[in-house]
């Protein structure tokens, strides 16, 4: 059961052998479940009715043969309309149709179409020429069908042109990420290269310093070795040499002063007669005597030497 416009309808008590009369019912949708359910009826007779639009769900009655939609309110018909591949004859006259879905060109089994009385837009209204007999209606639809190709063959073209030109960009999209993901490689590398160029700076200066480090130690530990390998005797000499010496030189200045001291009192005194002084100036004569025989300090002698009484 179907309804439309409140009145059921009973679609099996239409069938006339394979001829399905739906015409004049008032019918503001097609009742497509239950045509489904008729695979026998291959002709339809859908006209004179309200109907303003097909649902795509129709497209899926392709064992229909013969359809007419004629005097009805259709602004379109669905994009799918190409899938009812068996059609042979379709009526379209008196509706609102401007433009026909391109989907129409799969149509191959159409052989009569009429599409008198509709707003067609230009291009198709003058492919479609008049359809006031049986040559012209098959006229009509050999044009549409060669024009609505065309049409396919444009949009495919068109599609395909599209495809390309997504793939292309697509590839340039891929191109520009692989040459990116390059780029950032090539600098984690070249990071990852300073980084262990640092590190091996670091390593290297860590290394000498410790070689340094072993080297000062070894050193002092040799130091340490030698001195403690010295004898004592030999490691204390030079301190008692270097602490005495100042002593024994102020020791050997005091002599010296001490004997001048004396000369000058056995030879410039009272007491040169004395006998403790006669020693001492025999010693001084002897002295006076050995220099004056020195050619370079014989006058400065005689100028200090003092007058004999």
């Amino acid at each position: 059961m179907s309804k439309g416009s409140g009145k059921a309808v009973n679609l099996r008590d239409k069938l006339d052998g394979n001829e399905l009369d739906l015409s004049l019912s008032d019918l503001t949708e097609v009742p497509v479940k239950d045509l489904a359910c008729l695979p026998k009826a291959t002709v339809l007779d859908l006209s004179c009715n309200n109907l303003r639009v097909l649902p795509s769900e129709f497209c899926s009655l392709t064992h229909l043969v013969k359809l007419d939609l004629s005097k009805n309110q259709l602004v379109q018909l669905p994009p799918e309309f190409g899938r009812l591949v068996n059609l042979q004859h379709v009526d379209l006259y008196n509706n609102k149709l401007v433009v026909l879905p391109v989907s129409f060109a799969q149509l191959k089994n159409l052989r009569w179409l009429d599409l008198k009385d509709n707003p067609l837009e230009a291009t198709l209204a003058k492919v479609a020429g008049d359809c006031l007999d049986e040559k012209q209606c098959r006229a009509c639809a050999s044009h549409v069908l060669q024009h609505m190709r065309i049409l396919q063959s444009d949009l495919d073209r068109e599609k395909q042109r599209r495809l390309q030109a997504e793939r292309e960009q697509e590839k340039k999209r891929e191109a520009e990420q692989r040459a990116r993901e390059a780029r950032e490689r090539e600098l984690r590398k070249k990071e990852k290269a300073e980084e262990k160029e640092r590190k091996r700076r670091e390593y290297d200066a860590q290394k000498a310093a410790r070689a340094s480090q072993e080297q000062r130690d070894a050193n002092r530990k040799a130091e340490a070795e030698a001195e403690q390998q010295q004898p004592c005797a030999v490691s204390s000499a030079p301190k008692l040499q270097t602490s005495w010496r100042p002593f024994v030189l102020k020791l050997f200045l005091l002599l010296l002063l001490a004997a001048a001291a004396m000369v000058a009192v056995c030879q410039l005194t009272e007491l040169r007669r004395d006998e403790a002084c006669v020693p001492i100036n025999s010693l001084y004569a002897d002295l006076v005597s050995a220099l004056k025989r020195q050619e370079v300090v014989s006058r400065i002698l005689q100028k200090l030497s003092p007058q004999q009484p």
